[in-house]
């Protein structure tokens, strides 16, 4: 109890004393950093409206930095702007601009480091090689941020939002554009990515590798260039989700890579190249899933096993489903296919005929890709028929044995 006592009166004593330093042009308190040197422990700058040139700037005091009307911290492109490394650290309604490139190491706006507890909220990054860079870090969050990043190239271009071996982060309502990859996951655990915005980026929307036991729910991916990549990992949650307009020669709404063990529900694939790519994959189990007016629905390679598509609605894709392969390691039932054309005799709901998703023309094109300039011609259609009556080149065993005759409300 006397413990407990001394530890109360530690913690009051501390609220008592913490004090607000005023940063502005003209006062007596001009630059970031000289703030910062002065404060203690559970202090809070504020900084006023205006410009500050602000270079390498590291907070290692738990203390709570405020932006009046969104003070601009310039890095002058040479620098990174502020570094945090510590704990308890909360940085709120800054403009970040113009922070350093190098060639040779991740330059950030803000960058943390073998930190714990620390909070980025509604700030706006700006011409940021990197937006956010974490490593080393574990328990904090990214929350309502607006990134506008270089966009330039892949060697040129930082991530949005980077994290690197950490874990329990959370990442949420940002606004992510002209990054090379809008965020970035790499041995990251037990993290949540929820209700981002990460649209027009070089290269993906998200990029999963080597991270497990996360979840990405309700974000939008869009118009990136290919869409989200998520490799190596096992464990990870998708659900509620949207892959929109990502288009392109490899363009995908989601490609997986040697995942396992993991859940793709309640999202929707809008008009994207390829919408879900599937490569080495196992227990993945896809279901309650709208594709729609995609180039391809699903590519499942022949590498992937035990993998189940069920309850899915499948509308005006050019190819539903297509594969590299004749053995079928996978699942698929109760999916609604809109170019189903069998009978319910018994109307209970689920057709009496199979429905086999892979078409002739797409095994073609998947072995001569050149053959996708012959699509909707009429020796297509006339071959397309022929393999219907007496397949050969499809898989026989990928088939839907139960197709709904109407589309799931989903």
């Amino acid at each position: 109890m006397k413990h407990l006592l001394t530890i109360l009166l530690s913690f009051t004593l501390a609220q008592a004393m913490a004090t607000t330093i005023v940063v502005g042009k003209g006062l007596s308190v001009a630059t970031v950093k000289e703030g910062i040197d002065m404060a203690r422990n559970g202090d809070t700058i504020l900084i006023k409206k205006g410009s500050y040139k602000t270079s390498n700037v590291v907070i290692n005091k738990s203390i709570t930095i405020l932006g009046e009307n969104f003070p601009e911290l310039n890095g002058e492109n040479k620098y990174e702007i502020l570094i945090l490394n510590g704990e308890n650290i909360i940085v709120k309604g800054i403009h970040f601009n113009n922070s350093g490139y190098s060639d040779m190491n991740d330059f950030a706006s803000v960058k943390i480091v073998n930190s714990k507890n620390v909070i980025v909220d509604g700030n706006h990054i700006t011409n940021a090689y990197f937006g956010i860079h974490a490593s080393n870090s574990s328990h904090f969050t990214i929350t309502n941020n607006i990134f506008f990043g270089l966009r330039k190239t892949e060697q040129t271009s930082g991530n949005g939002i980077h994290l690197w071996k950490c874990d329990h982060a959370l990442i949420e309502n940002n606004n992510i554009q002209s990054h090379r990859d809008g965020i970035y996951f790499e041995f990251v655990t037990e993290s949540l990515i929820r209700n981002n915005f990460s649209h027009d980026n070089i290269r993906y929307g998200l990029h999963f590798m080597f991270s497990h036991h996360n979840q990405f729910t309700n974000n939008t991916f869009s118009t990136n260039g290919a869409g989200i990549a998520v490799m190596y990992s096992h464990n990870v949650t998708m659900m509620y989700n949207r892959f929109e307009e990502n288009s392109g020669d490899a363009a995908y709404g989601i490609l997986l890579k040697e995942i396992s063990d993991s859940k793709i529900q309640h999202n929707t694939f809008y008009k994207n190249t390829i919408a879900l790519h599937l490569e080495g994959t196992t227990r993945i189990e896809i279901c309650d899933n709208i594709f729609k007016e995609n180039g391809w629905a699903a590519k499942v390679q022949a590498s992937c096993s035990d993998n189940t598509f069920h309850h899915n609605n499948f509308f005006s894709n050019t190819f539903d489903v297509a594969t590299n392969g004749t053995m079928v390691l996978n699942k698929f039932y109760n999916n609604y296919w809109d170019k189903y054309d069998g009978y319910d005799i018994n109307h209970n709901g689920i057709g009496d005929v199979p429905y086999h998703p892979v078409s002739m023309y797409a095994m073609v094109i998947e072995e001569n890709p050149n053959a996708l300039i012959l699509l909707r011609s009429f020796m297509t259609s006339l071959l397309e028929k022929a393999e219907k009556a007496i397949p050969s080149l499809t898989p026989e065993n990928l088939v839907d044995d139960l197709p709904q005759m109407k589309a799931l409300k989903l």
